[in-house]
């Protein structure tokens, strides 16, 4: 039986930047995982920290046959975790750092699940950003669990959002949404909008607010939503220039020195 207190505080210890707990690898289950991450929520904002909205991960098929994952996941996005494009990041402040490349959707209403249909995610998105998410690898090497995963909120570190555009769901399908990748200016590979749950981003907020209701919560207004990445996960060691384009939607760029 773990001990619920004891592994919500080494998670939040680790996020703290004490030594990843490794020692809940056998014992700790995706539900009890969960529950410590939503835990977290309430920690973050006792530190000034509060909740600035949701990720939905593993939601592109190239995410999870790197991982061996067979299904979307959720974490946490902090206010803290918020940066502008163009921001500029010492690499030896993260921690075997990686990034994705995706659209930030903003919330204009509350959705609660469980039955929340596709057409009603579309009229309650306000707005759509280009986006990238900044993900950390914290578990040592070969020691992570997707339990560890989702206790640790899903890799989150950071999210990097362009300038909004109002969303209106009859004239942006999100399926037909280019993402061009430049790395240190280099051309790496275009992908669409429909990677995501083999849809497009509205699926991963149907999704969201759905499982949110397995936790009695909404997906609620103003919340941001980074819905899932275009393509595979990139990952950097050194410095790195990122620029990811977005047509209709405008460019996102990061600096990592």
């Amino acid at each position: 039986m773990i001990d619920f207190d004891q592994a919500l505080e080494d998670f939040w210890q680790a996020r703290q930047g004490g030594p990843f707990p490794v020692q809940w690898k056998e014992t700790l289950d995706k539900d009890t995982a969960h529950q410590i991450c939503l835990k977290l929520i309430e920690k973050h904002a006792e530190h000034g920290d509060p909740q600035a909205g949701w990720k939905v991960g593993l939601t592109a098929k190239a995410i999870r046959e790197q991982v061996g994952a067979t299904s979307p996941a959720f974490a946490v996005l902090f206010s803290k975790g918020r940066w502008q494009s163009g921001v500029s990041f010492p690499c030896a402040e993260l921690t075997r750092p990686g990034w994705e490349n995706e659209l930030c959707l903003t919330m204009a209403t509350t959705l609660t699940g469980p039955n929340v249909t596709e057409e009603e995610a579309k009229e309650a998105v306000a707005t759509i950003a280009p986006a990238l998410e900044i993900i950390e690898h914290r578990p040592p090497e070969g020691q992570g669990t997707p339990a560890l995963s989702a206790a640790d909120n899903g890799q989150q570190r950071a999210f990097v959002v362009g300038e909004k555009t109002a969303y209106d769901p009859a004239t942006h399908d999100l399926s037909k949404v280019s993402c061009d990748l430049y790395v240190n200016g280099e051309f790496q590979e275009r992908n669409y909008g429909i990677e995501i749950m083999e849809s497009s981003p509205i699926a991963s907020i149907t999704w969201l607010a759905n499982k949110l209701s397995e936790f009695d919560l909404s997906l609620e207004a103003g919340m941001a939503v980074m819905a899932g990445s275009f393509t595979k996960q990139y990952r950097f060691d050194n410095a790195v220039e990122i620029e990811a384009r977005f047509e209709p939607f405008g460019t996102v760029t990061a600096k990592f020195t």
